[in-house]
């Protein structure tokens, strides 16, 4: 497969990264290749940048199921940004969501001190249902 590919309706350039090719922001007009409207700061195009899981799934969920908004994101350069809020919201519901489950169902430091693996038990499976909870409501959403 070609690196670049240009769509003769439209004139616009397209570059291959991976198995899918991108708008590059050029196009053909009178057989030149011209930019179109970008920024004037020739430094290269960022990769995604997801630091934590909540980020990471939830860029591989709209890079398979909402593709154009994660193209509009990208192409935008507002990405990162955006996968930021999601992993600060994230993580807040998160922590949220554990200490609320875990006063709700008596789960102390008391607990702990008495019968750790049990403790451990309880905060495993509340984890694991705020975990659901959160990749419900924000990631997958």
């Amino acid at each position: 497969m070609e690196k670049y590919v240009v769509d003769e309706r439209t004139g616009w350039e397209y570059e291959l990264k991976g198995e899918q090719y991108y708008p590059t922001g050029r196009v053909m007009k009178n057989g030149v290749m011209t930019p179109t409207e970008q920024p004037e700061d020739n430094e290269p195009e960022e990769e995604p940048c997801a630091q934590g899981i909540w980020s990471q799934r939830h860029l591989q969920f709209i890079r398979q199921h909402r593709k154009r908004l994660y193209l509009d994101l990208y192409m935008s350069g507002r990405l990162n940004v955006y996968l930021a809020e999601i992993e600060s919201q994230a993580e807040d519901l998160f922590s949220r969501f554990v200490k609320e489950m875990a006063e709700k169902e008596g789960v102390t430091e008391k607990l702990k001190a008495e019968d750790q693996m049990r403790w451990v038990g309880m905060m495993n499976n509340i984890r694991h249902r705020a975990t659901e909870i959160v990749n419900n409501e924000l990631i997958l959403a």
